[in-house]
């Protein structure tokens, strides 16, 4: 059968249509928010008619669209994107070539996984070659923790109770959340594009050097004490090791124990979710295995 090229011109320029009434049917609730805030600012500001054109808003849109598209990422394209921080993290940090420190942090680890919020995206779990007491974690399931919080940690439920905090950020997307205001501030307001390799930059930087919100961290809180009373560990591990961090430094904590909140409102915080919901779990508590073969290992 043959088709005229007038014919397949017309099929293809109906594809091309479909598929662009379907992305903007997609972005018209941008779309409506971005004309609204600009004519707001047109009308509060008259003069800023000469200083904005159609150009103007032709500019923005790519890296805007973008920005809004961090809400709402996929599973496949997070992961994607979490790779190329991991990749990056691993240039700054030191991963430890310890193979039963590894083993210990991903068995924990992958317990947690199937009682999580997200289990369905895969994990990886590295350990920090680092003596300072801190865990850190990035989107797309990839959780860091430091030899120096395996060392500190009494038990292995207390260990767990720091990984499910981490992976507690992960099922909130609060990187991803930090990720898209950040992206407004550095994109947005300068009219410029958001690159790939721009938003790994600021991934990283979130996953290394700036703190979560009070909300990001009493959420990742009540995430990870689920998880892991749901995985059988002990529910009251994960205040006990705040309180224990915060004891030993004389009020302070570590990164991740940010003081934003107060460690002391997360513990009341976790006490009171535990007696509140009866968590009276008390698996891997006892182990004085764990005491002798971490504290000497890495001290």
């Amino acid at each position: 059968m043959k088709i005229s090229i007038a014919k397949l011109s017309n099929l293809v320029s109906q594809k091309v249509i479909a598929s662009m009434v379907n992305r903007l049917q997609h972005y018209w609730k941008f779309a409506i928010a971005l004309l609204m805030s600009v004519l707001l600012a047109v009308t509060l500001n008259p003069f800023a008619v000469k200083a904005f054109n159609l150009s103007d808003l032709f500019r923005v849109l790519p890296s805007a669209i973008q920005i809004i598209q961090l809400s709402s990422i996929g599973d496949n394209e997070e992961v994607s994107l979490g790779q190329q921080i991991d990749r990056q993290i691993q240039q700054e940090v030191r991963i430890s070539r310890d193979p039963a420190a590894n083993a210990l942090v991903s068995r924990l680890g992958q317990i947690l996984v199937p009682t999580s919020d997200r289990p369905n995206i895969p994990y990886t779990f590295r350990v920090v070659d680092d003596n300072n007491l801190n865990a850190f974690a990035t989107m797309g399931g990839f959780v860091y923790i430091n030899t120096g919080t395996i060392a500190a940690a009494d038990n292995v439920a207390q260990l767990a109770s720091v990984i499910g905090h981490e992976m507690g950020h992960i099922s909130g997307r609060h990187a991803l959340e930090q990720m898209r205001q950040m992206a407004i501030a550095q994109g947005i307001a300068t009219i410029a594009g958001v690159g790939d390799d721009r938003l790994v930059g600021i991934g990283v930087n979130l996953a290394l050097r700036l703190p979560n919100s009070r909300e990001a961290e009493f959420d990742a809180d009540r995430r990870g004490l689920l998880n892991i009373t749901r995985a059988g560990f002990a529910a009251r591990a994960m205040p006990a090791f705040m309180q224990k961090l915060a004891s030993s430094r004389g009020g302070g904590a570590p990164t991740f124990l940010s003081t934003h909140p107060a460690t002391g409102e997360r513990i009341a915080a976790l006490n009171q979710s535990i007696q509140a919901n009866n968590l009276n779990t008390s698996g891997g508590l006892n182990d004085s295995e764990y005491q002798r073969i971490w504290r000497s290992r890495f001290r």
